[in-house]
């Protein structure tokens, strides 16, 4: 019986509506009944709440992450108007990549029994369809399209397919059952030698354009061109027989082979081998997603970067050669000579990827591109490249933080997809990086290369938007215009007199100034921004006290700046400072018991500020202090229409964003204090500035 191929990513322009309507709705279901499936090989409840790894949750949130992710972004997109359950939406939104604002702290999560998950899981399914069967549809579906944001959460789910299955293969054998979804290779023998296959020097082209018909994230738009030299690459992926020349030779007790930040993770991980390896007395088995095999030498070794890198260092060292891991830039040229297209919509794909034959890794001599072999799927292969934006690079305004906080030098990039690698994640043109130290279902290719590689230049934060937030919070001031961050601290701090100061929120904390002036005063703050971004310039702060970033002068000339804490006398107050990712109209419920709530220019940026101002009451303690600040600037690209709660006639009359307020919050505050007028300059250019007044009021929650 031929097997059943798992839909590929539709091509999203045409004439057809009706037909891509049909199609994206098929491509919705399909993933989520296989990432269902997935969950099915976890052997009873208990599975679910234990983690497999500790930097990772619990597999019940990704079970329930992705549904929320949908309904999170189709509100953000305008197609559904309703939320299924916010406190869902809240507790599964984030904390999947370790970034210093995920919060992996189990005392903050009362996780939810599977069933009422799955039951989300059924509503969620039942409203997307909805939406994807009567919501308006025009084509093309591009950046710009509401349905953007329906492909995105496909797309996002079958990446979590992928990372959930790791996770699984990582879980205490005890908690794992086999699954007819998920069936194994079978095929295995001894390890083909390893010879090298000449490359010539060639140009690359990478970047998409926003005309392309297939779904893209931000990472993949752009520009980047290169001449590569010659060089040479491996035939095949490393094998673990390969590999166990390095384990035997014992490359995992000689530092030599290993960098400072590799030897550091093998001295916490206490590594002696990769981490799928199992010793059977003087045997070695491997262990897959959800059963341990005799160990197939003729498959692909599966490591982290530090192990794929120690490797080729060592390798080196044996052969006389400079041995090292491919740049993306080679990879792209492999690829280029490989002879291969991007996967048939009806045919089964001439690699071991998308499911399309096994769920597993294979032999390493059977799949092959020109004269390589594996140059697209088995498993993933770590690049030399730490991930960074092609030219041009735009971040999509729903997901602001798909792959921004990783252009931080940290996340290497690899490429050509693994056996489960689906949809997107399996186009040649996907660009996917981890934490040096993660673990996927990741291996590697070597190359002998003189060329040397570029070495990463200091990171200055270059996103326009980005540095001019960092040089408003912490940059110099403009036309006597005090720092506007520096000054709503001042006033609020005023504002508590002789009140507790114990915790203190900075909603909608952008780069986190305020966080950090709030701070001399507060024995604890905690910053909150939605978009991870702005937490990002925080985060490095606080972490090292140095924050760099440029200016537009004019055109395409820039300035260099650099900021410190220590300059603005705030470095002793940094360890009283955290930032998490939030939804300032949707927060989890541990952010609550604040003595002051700081909102600075947020309600008028919020899809719904009148679920904010609802439950401001319920974070604050009885007396406490709610500074609003809003310069009134209603849009409906930020909030529709219907949502404003001032700006507009009612019953005839204006109706203002200070009416608004005294109708919302009348129950549960007096004010205090206000209105104010306060100023804040932003700086666009050189000679470009905003000037504006953001009207200030400071409220006092009833006792």
């Amino acid at each position: 019986m031929p097997r059943t191929l798992f839909n590929r990513t539709p091509m999203l322009a045409g004439s057809d509506v009706q037909a891509l309507r049909s199609e994206i709705r098929d491509y919705f279901h399909a993933t989520c009944e296989r990432y269902e499936q997935l969950f099915e090989t976890l052997a009873g409840e208990h599975a679910y709440y234990r983690k497999p790894i500790a930097l990772r949750h619990p597999l019940i949130f990704y079970y329930g992450h992705t549904a929320t992710f949908f309904i999170n972004k189709l509100v953000l997109a305008g197609l559904l108007t309703q939320r299924i359950d916010p406190k869902f939406e809240s507790l599964f939104a984030v904390g999947v990549d370790e970034m210093s604002w995920d919060d992996l702290n189990d005392a903050h999560y009362d996780w939810p029994r599977v069933d009422a998950v799955r039951a989300y899981r059924a509503r969620m399914r039942e409203a997307v369809d909805k939406v994807i069967r009567n919501a308006p549809l025009e084509l093309p579906v591009n950046w710009n399209n509401p349905w953007w944001a329906i492909m995105m959460g496909i797309e996002h789910e079958r990446i979590h397919l992928e990372t959930s299955s790791v996770l699984i293969r990582q879980h205490a054998l005890e908690f794992v059952r086999p699954h007819p979804a998920f069936v194994p290779c079978r095929t295995s023998g001894a390890a083909p030698d390893n010879d090298l296959v000449d490359v010539p020097p060639g140009a690359v082209r990478l970047g998409k354009d926003k005309a392309d018909p297939y779904y893209g994230w931000d990472n993949e738009y752009g520009l980047h061109q290169a001449q590569v030299p010659a060089f040479r690459a491996a035939r095949h992926l490393v094998s673990n027989g390969e590999f166990l020349g390095f384990v035997a030779a014992g490359g995992y007790a000689d530092d030599a082979w290993w960098q400072e930040e590799g030897r550091a993770w093998k001295s916490f991980a206490q590594a002696d081998h990769p981490t799928f390896w199992i010793r059977d007395g003087e045997r070695w088995q491997l262990r897959l997603m959800t059963e341990v095999v005799a160990m197939p030498w003729d498959w692909p070794v599966e490591v982290n970067y530090h192990e794929a890198k120690a490797f080729c260092n060592w390798k080196a060292a044996q052969t006389g050669q400079p041995v090292r891991l491919p740049t993306e830039d080679e990879w792209q040229r492999l690829y280029d000579r490989s002879g291969l297209t991007e996967i048939a919509p009806d045919q089964a794909a001439p690699a071991n990827i998308h499911l399309d034959h096994y769920a597993s890794a294979c032999p390493v001599d059977v799949f092959r591109h020109g004269e390589l072999y594996d140059v697209i799927g088995n498993v993933w292969q770590w690049t030399e490249t730490p991930i960074y934006p092609f030219e041009g690079f735009e971040v999509h305004p729903l997901y602001d933080d798909f792959t921004t906080p990783t252009y931080d030098g940290r996340h290497n990039l690899f490429k050509g997809g693994s056996w489960i690698s689906c949809g997107n994640e399996a186009r040649a043109s996907a660009r996917y990086a981890f934490r040096r130290h993660f673990f996927q279902h990741a291996g590697f290719r070597y190359v002998v290369s003189d060329a040397p590689l570029a070495a990463p230049a200091s990171h200055y934060e270059s996103d326009r938007l980005l540095s001019e937030y960092a040089e408003f919070h912490y940059g110099d001031e403009y036309f006597g215009v005090p720092n506007f961050p520096r000054t709503l601290a001042q006033l609020a701090i005023r504002a508590m007199g002789g009140k507790p100061a114990r915790k203190a929120l900075d909603l909608g904390c952008a780069a986190g100034r305020a966080s950090f002036e709030l701070a001399r005063h507060f024995d604890h703050v905690t910053g909150i921004d939605f978009s991870a971004r702005f937490i990002g310039l925080g985060v490095q702060l606080a972490e090292t006290g140095v924050l760099r970033y440029t200016l537009t002068d004019e055109g395409e000339l820039v300035q260099y700046r650099e900021r410190k804490l220590a300059d603005l006398g705030l470095d002793g107050v940094a360890g009283k400072v955290e930032f998490f990712q939030g939804d300032a109209c949707n927060l989890k419920p541990l952010f609550s018991g604040y003595d002051l709530i700081l909102a600075a220019n947020l309600i008028d940026r919020l899809y719904s500020p009148a679920r904010f101002l609802a439950t401001a009451h319920e974070r604050l303690n009885p007396g406490g202090i709610l500074l609003i600040a809003t310069p009134c600037t209603w849009l409906p690209e930020h909030t529709r229409r219907e949502e404003w709660i001032g700006g507009f006639k009612k019953d005839g009359e204006s109706f203002t964003t200070l009416d608004g307020l005294q109708e919302m919050l009348g129950a549960h505050f007096h004010l205090r204090e206000g209105p104010l007028e306060v100023p804040f300059v932003i700086r666009e250019t050189r000679r470009k500035f905003q000037h504006t007044l953001s009207e200030v009021t400071i409220w006092e929650r009833r006792i």
